[in-house]
């Protein structure tokens, strides 16, 4: 805390210094301390002015941004996209709302890389205290940023070309988060965990590379994808996505989907690919994710994208003779697994307790054993209660 002849000392300092800025104003140096307590015009925002560069970007949380919001917002994403890591501010805001608008533009703007989450501030002690001065943190020093940023165009552009140029919207967004759970292994001390490239280039993140490397191949791909941060019901950080298909949005955890994220969890230890957190609704993921309140979150609803109804693994209720029928055509088909979603807990339960109490779990095994001249065969098996999923593993 500050002591009164500190705060008293600093409040001189600025007493003086204005006072100068009054007397002086052509002291070399002098200008751009004036912007910081208010006293020049900002070259970044005029009132009314709608036209600004923004980097081609639909930028979701500015556009849903009270426009109280709208001069902090663009000089900061000004001077940070131009590099300027320490900075004194034109605009005159406190420090939640710095900080409301510092977030706002780190999850619109993925290209700013070098940027890890933490800023500093100082405020003036005069009056009502504004923040006249920014200090962001920063993961990438100066002179190797434009190395990184050619290589991060590359690592994106690669994937982007494996996709078919005529593939629809969503077959991009699945196309992005299956090579993301290819590549990148989750890696709770990943070197710039925070980031793009953590995923890109290192293949190792957390949540937070995870998504912001899913947002910035779909930018690349001009895809609208937005970044959301927020908490687990078990109280950690967590960071995923939000898609547009159509006039519908979805949430997207590419982290989540990673059996490797799945296995540091303590979970099963089965290898499959995770689809249910694939354009899901806000029904099934606020189960057990809990947004931040920066803006608005559109409403997912929509049901039409959903992995399993659209590949022929939803069921409304649960039939014995149709379970049986699925997983013994996944064995006879060759395939390495089998994934079931239900239509409510209560079906989902009724083939649970099928497959670990009945025949339908022991004839497939039986028949793979056979096929394989073999007298044991392995399998894994997990179920998600909260999207009623489950799947078996043949190994």
């Amino acid at each position: 805390m500050m002591s009164a002849a500190a705060a008293f000392s600093r409040c001189a300092v600025i007493l003086i210094l204005c006072l100068c800025l009054s007397a002086a104003p052509a002291y070399a140096g002098l200008g751009q301390l004036a912007a910081g307590f208010g006293l020049g015009e900002s070259p970044y925002y005029h009132l009314g002015d709608t036209e600004w560069d923004h980097g081609g970007i639909e930028e979701y949380y500015f556009n849903n941004l009270d426009s109280s919001y709208n001069e902090i917002y663009r000089e900061l994403y000004s001077r940070l996209s131009s590099r300027e890591d320490s900075a004194r501010l034109y605009a005159k805001v406190d420090q939640d709302t710095f900080w409301t608008a510092y977030q706002s533009v780190m999850a619109d703007h993925p290209e700013l890389f070098w940027l890890d989450s933490g800023v500093e501030t100082q405020s003036s002690v005069l009056g009502d205290p504004v923040v006249v001065k920014y200090t962001a943190k920063t993961s990438v020093p100066d002179g190797e940023r434009d190395q990184m940023q050619a290589d991060l165009e590359a690592a994106a552009d690669t994937v982007i070309a494996g996709i078919d140029p005529g593939a629809s919207d969503y077959e991009k967004i699945k196309a992005v988060y299956e090579y993301l759970i290819d590549n990148v292994e989750y890696d709770s001390q990943a070197e710039y965990s925070q980031c793009a490239q953590s995923a890109l280039l290192g293949h190792r993140a957390v949540c937070a590379g995870y998504a912001k490397a899913f947002q910035y191949i779909l930018h690349r791909m001009g895809c609208f994808c937005t970044y959301v941060s927020g908490l687990t019901t078990n109280g950690g950080s967590h960071s995923w996505n939000l898609v547009r298909i159509g006039d519908q949005y979805y949430h997207v955890d590419v982290t989540w989907g990673d059996p490797v994220f799945a296995g540091e969890q303590g979970e099963s230890g089965i290898s499959v690919m995770n689809y249910t957190y694939l354009c899901c609704t806000d029904d099934e993921i606020y189960q057990t994710h809990i947004p931040e309140n920066i803006v608005p979150l559109p409403a997912c609803i929509d049901l039409s994208y959903d992995y399993y109804r659209m590949n022929g693994m939803y069921y409304e209720t649960y039939d014995y003779d149709t379970v049986y029928n699925a997983l013994m055509d996944s064995v006879w088909s060759g395939e390495s697994s089998i994934s079931m979603k239900f239509g409510s807990a209560e079906a989902c339960e009724q083939a649970k307790k099928a497959i670990s109490e009945d025949r339908i779990y022991s004839d497939a095994a039986q028949y793979l054993m056979e096929a394989n001249g073999v007298t044991a065969w392995n399998t894994r098996y997990t179920s998600d209660d909260v999207f009623h999923v489950i799947t078996i593993e043949w190994y």
